[in-house]
């Protein structure tokens, strides 16, 4: 699963700098370390540091195409644009939700391995199966929209936003309203876009849903292309 593999590497981050600090405490403080242990000691640390400087470029790599997604999306949004043959107005900034992310990257995974491409998984999941599977749910929000943008072949996010744009159905998600967040992904030329709006209860709805005197109804909606 795509959450814990990622959990899982921020706890080797964590073990891996704690193993770095230890050693650096003994090469620094231990007078009785001798040149065969301190010469592996050394070695061990530069290892541990090579590693965690992987980590930081991965990370890095990471924020810029999260960073090239939102500047892509947005400055449309901002703006307003032709879907086709109809018009759809500015409209406000999405923001980045790792939930909706690790959804994306689990079906473009899927997607890949599998050799398929579809909105549903060939075990039968539906795109709001995964991203409610991945965190992203909709208990206790007033409203809940998600959809979906799939492609492959692409080479470049600006290709594939492009190509987003300039079809009518997947523009209309990049433009509708009711998304305010966003997460995408890519795995060998799979991409897969995932949007969600969640509206939370006013103070004063929240106040009469305790009382009992406002009760809520489960709906949802749901988009794909």
């Amino acid at each position: 699963m795509v959450i814990e593999d990622k959990k899982k590497n921020r706890f080797g981050v964590v073990l891996l700098l704690y193993q770095l600090i230890i050693n650096l405490l003994k090469l620094f403080f231990n007078k009785t370390v001798i040149k065969q242990d301190m010469t592996k000691l050394i070695t061990k640390t530069t290892f541990l540091f090579t590693i965690l400087i992987a980590f930081g470029a991965t990370d890095h790599s990471d924020r810029q195409f999260r960073n090239e997604f939102l500047y892509r999306i947005n400055l449309t949004r901002q703006k307003g644009c032709n879907c086709g043959g109809v018009y759809m107005p500015p409209v406000s900034p999405l923001t980045w939700n790792e939930d909706l992310g690790d959804a994306a990257l689990g079906h473009a995974k899927d997607m890949a391995q599998n050799n398929y491409f579809n909105h549903d998984s060939k075990d039968g999941r539906t795109m709001e199966d995964r991203i409610v599977h991945a965190g992203y749910a909709f208990k206790g929000f007033k409203s809940f929209a998600i959809g979906e943008n799939i492609a492959a072949g692409q080479e470049s996010i600006k290709e594939v936003m492009d190509g987003w744009f300039k079809s009518d159905g997947h523009c209309k998600n990049l433009m509708n309203p009711n998304f305010k967040e966003v997460g995408v992904a890519m795995y060998k030329n799979y991409w897969v876009q995932d949007f969600g709006g969640r509206e939370s209860f006013s103070a004063a709805q929240q106040k009469l849903i305790r009382s009992g005197r406002y009760h809520v109804v489960q709906g949802q909606g749901s988009v794909h292309n």
